[in-house]
């Protein structure tokens, strides 16, 4: 039975993970986005990544999202997965699943969740370089190169 899903976990997350959560015999589509940990930002070198969260409070909004989503678009279901602690290169920090009727709706929708979840979201992420170096990068860095 499709429902929605909206968790910080500390275990790893699975590409498939919300797929059959999400889905319902009435759906024509599930739209998937993966965040996933890459070996660099801008240019230096990345070891890994630490996440934390205020786990209440961004599951909390992570529903609020889901809300948004539902008002703007015809969809079903929304399933959010945010990954706390240690990641490694290629694992997946975040995941989001929304499934609709229509490709259109769901494509769009998934596009403004993740985009909301970066500006709503209390989730905190660490860059520790490869040259030693390490911080606590605040916002999204791809929303300024966009710029």
């Amino acid at each position: 039975m499709a429902a929605d899903v909206y968790k910080i976990q500390n275990e790893e997350i699975k590409p498939d993970a919300l797929y059959n959560a999400v889905l319902a015999d009435s759906d024509g589509a599930v739209t998937t986005f993966a965040g996933v940990v890459r070996d660099n930002t801008k240019g230096r070198g990345t070891s890994y990544l630490v996440y934390d969260a205020y786990r209440d409070m961004a599951e909390k909004k992570m529903r609020e999202i889901g809300d948004e989503v539902k008002e703007k678009w015809e969809v079903d279901c929304v399933g959010i997965l945010h990954r706390i602690g240690r990641l490694e290169i290629g694992e997946i920090s975040v995941l989001i699943a929304i499934s609709s009727p229509h490709r259109k709706a769901s494509l769009e929708a998934c596009h403004y969740a993740i985009d909301r979840l970066k500006q709503t979201v209390p989730i905190w992420k660490k860059e520790v370089w490869t040259d030693g170096g390490e911080a606590w990068i605040e916002g999204d860095p791809s929303a300024l190169a966009s710029r």
